[in-house]
């Protein structure tokens, strides 16, 4: 049985129960509030190991909540979870930006989001890897000190932009990271990297993965992330 510690954050009572429902029935350990201000002082006060939070919020709303955490030494480290309406891709861009990890958006299905919460608890525990150590996920090998990358032990011709997308996207395998942070984390020698562009190398590396390609998954409106 799990026991670390959740604070979930909704206004609608209904989903606070619901949530606290299935995560104290998986062993759990749930705080429910219901404001954003709630939300920083409790955080504050019990330093949860994940947030579940909802965007829509009276007063301050969760991505206030969101910035004023992720802005904090104390609760920086927290992963955060965000519970979205559909439609709501801006927000989702903005609360990835500002540190959240992960979004699930309503209705939601409590398996999936249990899976989720899962995966997240799982790459807290885990330090990022230095920018220069290998990296192997699923059948891949990523070596950044020799500029190399082997599938299944078989050499992969990728460019430079093609390898530093793979590479920063490898390093946290399951996170979902925007086009804007994508063009923050890597560099174009004699261009400049413009969202649009992102795209375009995805799909060139992609092909070259072949059936490996499945995991490089587009997050509709949001972004890319390499499945874990």
């Amino acid at each position: 049985m799990a026991h670390e510690s959740i604070l979930v954050v909704d206004d609608e009572e209904d989903i606070l129960e619901l949530l606290r429902y299935n995560l104290a029935k998986e062993g759990y350990r749930v705080t429910c509030v219901a404001s954003g201000e709630e939300a920083v002082k409790t955080a504050k006060a019990i330093l949860p190991d994940l947030i579940l939070l909802d965007l829509l919020l009276p007063g301050m709303d969760g991505l206030e909540v969101c910035r004023v955490l992720k802005g904090e030494d104390r609760t920086r480290s927290i992963p955060i979870i965000m519970l979205t309406a559909k439609g709501e891709e801006a927000d989702i861009v903005t609360g990835l930006e500002l540190g959240a990890d992960d979004y699930v958006t309503k209705p939601f299905s409590p398996r999936v989001l249990l899976a989720r919460l899962r995966a997240a608890l799982r790459r807290k525990v885990i330090e990022v890897p230095a920018e220069t150590a290998p990296l192997k996920v699923h059948q891949l090998v990523i070596d950044p000190g020799r500029h190399e990358v082997l599938l299944e032990g078989r050499p992969l011709d990728l460019t430079v932009m093609e390898f530093q997308l793979l590479h920063l996207l490898a390093r946290r395998p399951g996170w979902v990271y925007t086009r804007s942070q994508i063009v923050q984390g890597v560099h174009g020698e004699d261009y400049a990297v413009t969202e649009r562009s992102i795209d375009v190398h995805l799909v060139g590396l992609r092909k070259k993965l072949g059936s490996f390609g499945k995991y490089l998954e587009t997050v509709r409106g949001i972004g890319y992330r390499l499945k874990d």
